[in-house]
């Protein structure tokens, strides 16, 4: 009888040992993986969010303009004095500004 209850306890604590290392990966993979995207597409929306007309800014697909005009979902970018295209707003990567460095790259000074 003692035998039997010793036994089952046992076991018990085999099962928490056998959980333990799954809740740890899946600790380890909400740190390292989950929420650092969180966090990225996070700082993305307040970006998209802030857009304003006269920012520079360079597309998903590397072009680079200024806005001329913005609205909720639609974005006027000016690339040179002549073309004007239209873009999703959710097509910009990021907002160039003069002192960033990434204008140098280009051969601006």
């Amino acid at each position: 009888m003692f035998e039997t209850a010793a036994g089952t306890a046992g076991q018990g604590g085999g099962l928490i040992m056998t959980i333990i290392p799954f809740v740890f990966m899946i600790a380890i993979f909400y740190f390292l993986l989950i929420r650092p995207q969180q966090k990225k597409q996070k700082q993305r929306n307040s970006m998209l969010g802030q857009l304003k007309k006269g920012d520079k800014v360079v597309t998903i697909g590397g072009l680079h303009g200024t806005i001329l005009e913005i609205t909720n979902d639609i974005a006027v970018l000016r690339v040179n004095d002549v073309t004007k295209l239209t873009f999703d707003r959710s097509a910009i990567s990021h907002v160039t500004t003069p002192g960033s460095g990434s204008d140098v790259s280009l051969g601006k000074k």
